[in-house]
């Protein structure tokens, strides 16, 4: 998501594990109260879909609905609202979904072919700055064919366009409540997702309660969920601890997952469970800057930087080394970079300077945020700079901006060497290659390789088996590799801390890393 990553690099995504004892009865035979409290730190910056591209999706997923989804256990889009959808060319080039009947939205308007294209045209036709509209740029027009048909003509062949309509930017919304040409601001929601929100205070509370008139794939497992936000981590697990919250969802730090790991006893009744995240941190080479554009000194950096280190020593094990721009989890994934480098070698980075004629140390500038990805950003670019240093090979200054002020820098091209964090818009190759080539690049540098934008790219937007185009994605890995304009170094993991009597967690996120809160329950017995 860009990106949109507005999350803390220390702060990692909620996931609960499953605990035996699945029943929603006590051991009295009366009926647990299925309701459920979740803490974050991570509240939404809208409640408009039209303006959401970053982490107010959270909130998105369970109140609105999208025409296709991820249910549990899918990393294919499937229907939601939709009853079915299907590309209907062979280019991938018409998108046809046929709606489910009788929908209708919280306020009673019918959810019908109109609403829809209301839904995706007023994204368009908005434009909001920072919003999911540059993710609708092979849509060409949205046709209606009665009220339950709808068709996405695209411009060019896309078949990632159903994981584009999966996102919960892409939420279906009563045109009766949503101006066509302005953002809602009201602080309310009308959709047809699985939970209304009764209430909602801006970065405080959110209540949720089951919508009666939904129909979708959700099984809803809880009754209502009340989400409480928090400006401070160590406040939620204060929360957590003192049993007024039943599960964290985004916001633990490093070093509290590490202290609810190890302090076991000082922690009796909750439960901590680790899985592979999506989230990833990368360096980016701008050519602008003479030094950066040098091959011999990128590729000597990627023989020198060592991530075990940088992860065990900045993220204490709540990161791992990633060796490619395709995280672990997500197709096509390889590990290109391990098999060009390999382990951190400083002779081999000697050796290319030496051939390359590059005068040692080479000095350079890295540039960071100071307040986008969390506190240990600053600390992860120092232990860089002390490896680097320590090689005898360059001489590196370290320099900071917050999020504003450094996203201008980049985008204008001063700094020569930069730190980037993405986080998936949809669980997909092309998410984590397409988005950083091209003239468009997000990092805001522009990075020009045709095999990628004019073969690869194209050729596997024109196949809709995903599974069918990992030879391409294989090959656009290489080129990354051989051109070290982007040097991978970690990608995230992602963890809950919740009581033990709280399960369902095992199937609570989706392949976006989004929290579906209908799969938690409170357990009779465990």
């Amino acid at each position: 998501m860009f990106y949109r990553a507005i999350l803390q690099a220390t702060a990692t995504v909620a996931s609960l594990s499953l605990v035996a004892g699945c029943g929603l009865l006590s051991d009295s035979g009366s009926k647990v109260d299925q309701k459920i409290t979740i803490g974050t730190t991570s509240s939404p910056s809208t409640l408009d879909p039209a303006a959401a591209w970053d982490g107010s999706w959270e909130l998105m997923r369970n109140v609105y609905q999208t025409l296709v989804s991820f249910p549990t256990g899918s990393t294919s889009p499937e229907p939601d609202a939709a009853d079915s959808c299907e590309f209907t060319d062979a280019t991938s080039m018409a998108y046809r979904c046929e709606l489910r009947k009788n929908l209708t939205f919280s306020n009673g308007e019918k959810l019908d072919a109109e609403a829809v294209k209301y839904s995706i045209d007023r994204i368009v036709n908005i434009r909001f700055q920072g919003g999911p509209v540059g993710m609708l740029g092979s849509l060409d027009r949205v046709e209606t064919k009665g009220a339950r048909t709808v068709v996405f003509h695209l411009n060019k062949s896309d078949a990632t366009f159903p994981f584009i309509l999966a996102t919960p930017a892409m939420s279906l919304v009563a045109p009766g409540d949503y101006p066509e040409d302005r953002i809602r601001d009201d602080g309310e929601v009308t959709g047809s997702g699985p939970y209304l929100l009764d209430s909602y205070e801006a970065g405080r509370t959110a209540e949720l309660t089951k919508n009666p008139g939904y129909q979708g794939f959700a099984n809803r497992k809880n009754d209502s969920v009340t989400i409480r936000y928090f400006d401070q981590s160590a406040q939620m697990v204060n929360a957590l601890k003192a049993k007024e919250i039943d599960a964290t969802y985004r916001g633990l730090t490093a070093e509290e997952v590490v202290s609810l790991e190890d302090n076991k006893d000082d922690n009796d009744g909750l439960q901590i469970v680790e899985t592979v995240g999506a989230d990833i941190r990368f360096l980016v080479f701008n050519p602008k800057d003479p030094a950066a554009a040098n091959p011999a000194v990128r590729k000597a950096i990627a023989h020198i930087v060592d991530r075990d280190a940088l992860v065990a020593k900045v993220y204490r094990g709540t990161a791992e080394p990633l060796y490619s721009m395709v995280p672990k989890g997500i197709a096509g994934h390889t590990t290109s970079f391990f098999d060009i480098f390999g382990e951190p070698d400083v002779k081999k980075a000697k050796d290319i300077l030496r051939a390359a004629g590059t005068t040692t140390p080479v000095k350079m500038k890295f540039w960071y945020t100071t307040d986008r990805y969390g506190s240990s950003t600053k600390t992860e670019f120092e232990e860089l700079k002390r490896q680097l240093e320590d090689s005898g090979l360059f001489e590196i200054t370290l320099d900071g901006e917050p999020w504003k002020v450094f996203q201008e820098g980049f985008t204008k091209g001063e700094y020569p060497v930069f730190g980037r964090g993405w986080f998936p818009d949809f669980p997909d190759p092309d998410n984590f290659i397409a988005p950083f080539v091209g003239k468009e690049s997000v990092t805001g540098t522009p990075y020009l390789n045709k095999e990628i934008t004019q073969q690869l790219i194209p050729a596997t937007r024109q196949v809709s088996d995903r599974g069918a185009v990992s030879g391409e994605f294989e090959r656009a890995q290489e080129i990354l590799v051989e051109d070290v304009r982007l040097l991978p170094l970690w990608q995230g993991k992602l963890y809950v801390a919740a009581g033990e009597d709280i399960g369902g967690g095992e199937r609570a996120l989706d392949p976006q890393t989004v929290m579906q809160l209908w799969e938690l329950y409170r357990k009779a017995s465990w």
